[in-house]
């Protein structure tokens, strides 16, 4: 079994943060999401109804993603970690993962929010996940809360 840990981090760095343990406490790769245009400070400014991340998610916009997962086929468990917004995965996650073969991964999801529950979120993934297998979704603050998906 070979496990893959991606994850979209906003300008806090909390999903990172969880990301980045959790891989390394499962021996797991680590692939980070990345807009190919960078998130600004003023871009995640949520209250602002103008703001890019406003735009994208209301727009219902792809965000290219810089890079791709090498030997993504040689994966059969895939975890994916973002920040909630607007109770669902940023967009950018989204289009991460249409550009990818699902069939047969078992997909993990963790999610971190200040506010947000982990509501519908899965389900929101789940279809630009077709083929593979949501097992579970939480919402996190750190990567001890994941222990047990060893």
């Amino acid at each position: 079994m070979k496990a893959l840990v991606t994850y979209f981090s906003a300008e806090a760095g909390t999903t990172r943060k969880v990301a980045e343990a959790f891989a390394a406490s499962i021996q797991a790769d680590l692939f980070e999401i990345e807009p190919e245009t960078p998130y600004t400070a003023g871009d995640l400014r949520w209250s602002n109804p103008l703001a890019r991340c406003n735009r994208e998610k209301l727009g219902k916009k792809d965000v290219p993603v810089k890079g791709n997962v090498a030997n993504w086929e040689e994966y059969d468990t895939v975890y994916i970690g973002f920040p909630i917004w607007y109770g669902a995965a940023p967009n950018v996650v989204n289009t991460f993962a249409k550009g990818y073969d699902w069939k047969g991964k078992k997909i993990y999801i963790f999610a971190t929010s200040g506010g947000s529950g982990i509501g519908k979120t899965a389900r929101k993934l789940e279809p630009y996940t077709a083929g593979g297998q949501i097992v579970d979704a939480r919402k996190v603050s750190s990567a001890a809360q994941l222990g047990d998906w060893k």
